[in-house]
């Protein structure tokens, strides 16, 4: 589950992602609440918000990120999605009380579904992480 929308959340859905599908694992990310707006065709490329936590480290970060040519979280999860093992999922009741339409997020977002389809995948899976 993905409920922030900053880039200190993000990054690391996308690292983890990325590394499941390297252990040949399938992953379900169902995007709620603040996360829905990264994943909007307006927000998700030019998104570089983080959380007031971090603000600080932010510069550090963005040089080293250059300096280590670490792709950003959005090249990261594009190239896990091409794996077919990723399926990103927008919640429902987040969209609606946001006035989101599945037509307004970025292709990387696979469907809009309910939260019992998240616990569904939830009860099957092995591993559930909380973001």
């Amino acid at each position: 589950m993905l409920y922030s929308g900053t880039v200190d959340k993000l990054l690391p859905a996308a690292i983890l992602a990325s590394g499941a599908v390297a252990m040949d694992m399938a992953v379900d990310i169902f995007v709620t609440f603040y996360g829905i707006h990264a994943f909007s065709k307006q927000a998700i490329r030019t998104n570089k918000t983080f959380s007031k936590d971090f603000e600080e480290m932010v510069p550090m970060m963005t040089q080293k990120m250059r300096e280590k040519n670490i792709p950003s979280w959005y090249d990261m999860l594009a190239e896990a999605k091409k794996s077919g093992n990723v399926k990103i999922h927008a919640c429902s009741t987040a969209c609606d009380m946001l006035d989101v339409k599945k037509e307004d997020l970025d292709p990387l977002v696979d469907d809009v579904v309910g939260v019992g389809n998240y616990f569904a995948e939830a009860a099957e899976s092995k591993v559930t992480l909380f973001i």
